[in-house]
């Protein structure tokens, strides 16, 4: 029809399937599809997530047909999922051959054709690829500007892990894998059209990595309509996350081991509740043990955030920044965070957090919230007007868009040669 002009069409490269947005990962990039829909038309390649049944083809069907609102989906098979022999094989490879394990993670013969077959029938102008996971298979996309997300910068993530591995051969293959990622990110970070992080002190961490790559911030957010105070009085404290991945557990063995004990020492014994998935023998353990209560997985994670009082996050590994505290801080819930749980963020201690290391002073903190109606209330307002003004999507959104609008009219900002990066980056 004359007048009309089709939209721009984006390649949407994913390691997971972002739906249901139950957690870190799947929020942030199931908002980034959403809102990337207001102004692309978008062809989706994802694999499925790694924690779904072997047998339960139906809730990638599910998932599927809640993202179709916003792209063509496709879903792909995580090879390993279904074989623990090539899970092994996996890793026993990614040691052989000094390839990072991610290579042979989603190494799939049948991503690989079809994405051969979309880009050959299909004219896109940007290619998003969700992680760098996925950097076996840039080269394919080697004609087309591609703007790669940074979660975390993986191998920071991977070195940390490394400190807080209790098995020395874990401890020493963390620290393998972040170095076999660390020569990922060197070659690819200054090799696309442009990285995203989702803080600054990521993007330093990318820059030091890659000098010449072109780096923006497109922070985590939060609906704050959907996450929002009720006004309903909490008791107790609850950390969301479950046990999954290996930060989490971490986060929970250093809450029972090191600072619940300063809480039972006082006349207040809160109720102490994990929020995700669980599995029913951790919860059988941690509830014999420690007193803690493991909720295991629950599709909506509102009712139980609203019941408890303060929301704990004793972090002490992590990357990227914790959308849990976004989703307590939009809730009016106040946080007492490790400096590690809530780096990257807003976070102001005394007036949006308090931020705790030490074992006892972690504990002594999370009972004077409990304590100190006054002191729960401006915190409270604090978190809730940070999420407000720093952190809602449709905010994040606005400027996300231009910004890939910007490299997909940049026709010269494709693969190309660091130094051909730098050139067109500074002549931007």
């Amino acid at each position: 029809m004359a007048g009309v002009t089709s939209r721009p069409r984006l390649l949407f490269l994913c390691q997971t399937l972002p739906y249901p947005p139950d957690g870190g990962v799947w929020i942030r990039t199931y908002n980034v599809l959403r809102l990337l829909a207001q102004a692309f038309d978008i062809t989706a390649l994802c694999f499925e997530r790694a924690g779904t049944s072997a047998t339960n083809t139906r809730q990638v069907s599910a998932s599927r047909a809640a993202l179709s609102r916003f792209a063509a989906i496709e879903a792909f098979a995580i090879p390993q999922r279904h074989s623990r022999l090539r899970y092994v094989w996996d890793h026993v490879r990614s040691t052989a051959f000094g390839r990072v394990y991610t290579t042979y993670l989603y190494d799939s013969r049948a991503f690989r054709r079809r994405l051969a077959h979309v880009l050959s029938s299909t004219k896109f102008d940007l290619v998003h690829v969700d992680s760098l996971d996925l950097a076996q298979y840039l080269p394919a996309c080697q004609d087309l500007p591609v703007v790669c997300v940074h979660h975390d910068v993986e191998s920071d993530l991977l070195r940390r892990r490394g400190t807080i591995e209790r098995g020395p051969w874990r401890r020493a293959y963390c620290r393998y894998q972040s170095r076999l990622m660390e020569h990922v990110e060197r070659r690819w970070c200054e090799q696309v059209a442009l990285n995203v992080t989702v803080s600054d002190r990521d993007r330093e961490s990318v820059k030091r990595l890659a000098p010449r790559s072109r780096v923006v911030v497109v922070p985590n957010g939060v609906d704050v309509d959907e996450f929002r105070p009720d006004g309903t009085p909490g008791t107790g404290v609850a950390y969301v996350g479950g046990t999954t991945p290996a930060p989490n557990l971490d986060a929970l063995n250093f809450f029972c081991e090191r600072i619940l004990p300063h809480l039972r020492a006082t006349a207040q014994q809160p109720r102490t509740r994990w929020i995700g998935r669980a599995s029913i023998e951790q919860q059988r353990l941690y509830r014999e043990q420690f007193g803690v209560e493991l909720t295991g997985y629950v599709e909506d994670v509102r009712p139980l955030m609203r019941e408890a009082a303060c929301h704990i996050v004793p972090l002490q590994c992590g990357g990227g920044t914790r959308l849990k505290i976004l989703n307590s801080w939009a809730m009016g819930r106040t946080v007492v965070s490790t400096s590690v749980g809530c780096e990257g963020l807003a976070a102001v201690d005394g007036e949006n957090i308090l931020v705790r290391d030490d074992p006892a002073a972690f504990a002594e903190a999370t009972l004077r919230v409990l304590a100190d109606d006054a002191l729960r209330g401006r915190l409270e307002m604090g978190g809730r007007a940070t999420a407000e003004r720093l952190y809602g999507w449709d905010a994040i959104g606005r400027k996300m868009i231009d910004t890939y609008l910007s490299v997909a009219n940049v026709q010269s900002r494709r693969l190309a040669p660091a130094a051909d990066l730098a050139e067109c980056a500074a002549h931007r």
